[in-house]
């Protein structure tokens, strides 16, 4: 297999992976994303970092394709972004187009949370699976399914988006309009707004880790309620889609057992017996590599 360079996209910053034929990660690339220099300078950048990555290829070995994992809502058929808050400079813009035509390589281009679910899936703690249900939280909380080896999109590709599963019908008002959202229990910005309310100190989501480690009762009260409304959304994707695998990832789940110990706790009262004996519930092995790899995983494909 040739090599193949996966891209992660982000709000603020942009990773580059030159991945060998054995899906090692040969060389990396970091840049600022400054999507607001608009299309035409974000796409000029990333041919430059690519060009530069050219440096690190292997004797007689090329760069075959290019995988991108950008933040939804984008279109990964067309290959088009659309209205994106966090980068609104590239909100409906045709990205795939504009790298494949700068590039002059295959481009795939998909949403972040199913490209790093490709990645824990081939390589990491999905690995050996048939099915797995990767579930991302950071800013913001988002899942990717992947049922017997294949990503789900839904109808109109929306699957996957479980920041927004009600876990409290009579819960906190989530910033989608709608009450009892996962995300208003388990997102970063959640858990710093509830350590603030019950402290008055207004600290990071892994500041509220570090504290619960040390022994903060207030900082392992807001993981608890976090780890709880977590388990119940997993208890009802296992209900619903009888999948055993979940993997947690994202800079929240950098917390440990400290998020997935009440999560297991918790789904047990939220399913069969027979379903949660079987669930899985493990910390992304990969960490900032699952997107690299899953959007190497993607460029693969059209080759």
């Amino acid at each position: 297999m040739s090599c193949v360079v996966g891209i992660d996209l982000g709000g603020s910053k942009i990773a580059l992976g030159l991945v060998g034929p054995q899906d090692e990660i040969l060389s990396r690339r970091r840049i600022d994303t400054r999507s607001d220099a608009g299309l035409d300078s974000v796409v000029e950048r990333i041919a430059r970092e690519v060009a530069t990555l050219r440096d690190a290829l292997p004797p007689a070995e090329t760069i075959a394709a290019v995988g991108v994992g950008a933040p939804g809502p984008l279109d990964h058929v067309k290959g088009e972004l659309l209205t994106l808050v966090n980068l609104p400079g590239l909100s409906n813009t045709p990205f795939r187009r504009a790298l494949n035509e700068r590039l002059s390589l295959p481009v795939a281009l998909d949403h972040d949370a199913k490209v790093a679910a490709l990645g824990e899936f081939h390589f990491g703690a999905g690995r050996a699976r048939d099915s797995m249900i990767y579930i991302v939280i950071g800013t913001g909380v988002g899942a990717a399914i992947i049922y017997q080896g294949a990503l789900l999109y839904g109808e109109s590709n929306s699957a996957g988006e479980s920041g927004h599963m009600t876990v409290d019908p009579q819960g906190r008002r989530c910033h989608c309009g709608s009450r009892g959202c996962l995300e208003a229990y388990t997102s970063g910005p959640a858990l710093s707004r509830q350590y603030e309310a019950a402290t008055g100190v207004a600290i990071s989501g892994g500041e509220i880790a570090a504290r619960a480690r040390a022994g903060d009762a207030s900082a392992r009260a807001v993981f608890q309620e976090a780890g709880h409304a977590l388990g119940i959304a997993i208890a009802s994707l296992a209900m619903t889609l009888n999948i055993e695998t979940f993997v947690i990832g994202g800079s929240v789940a950098k917390a440990g057992d400290l998020l997935l110990g009440p999560a297991r706790e918790a789904l047990k009262g939220y399913s069969f017996q027979a379903v949660s004996a079987r669930l899985q519930v493990v910390a992304s092995e990969l960490g900032e590599d699952a997107p690299i790899l899953g959007a190497a995983t993607l460029a693969r494909g059209l080759l």
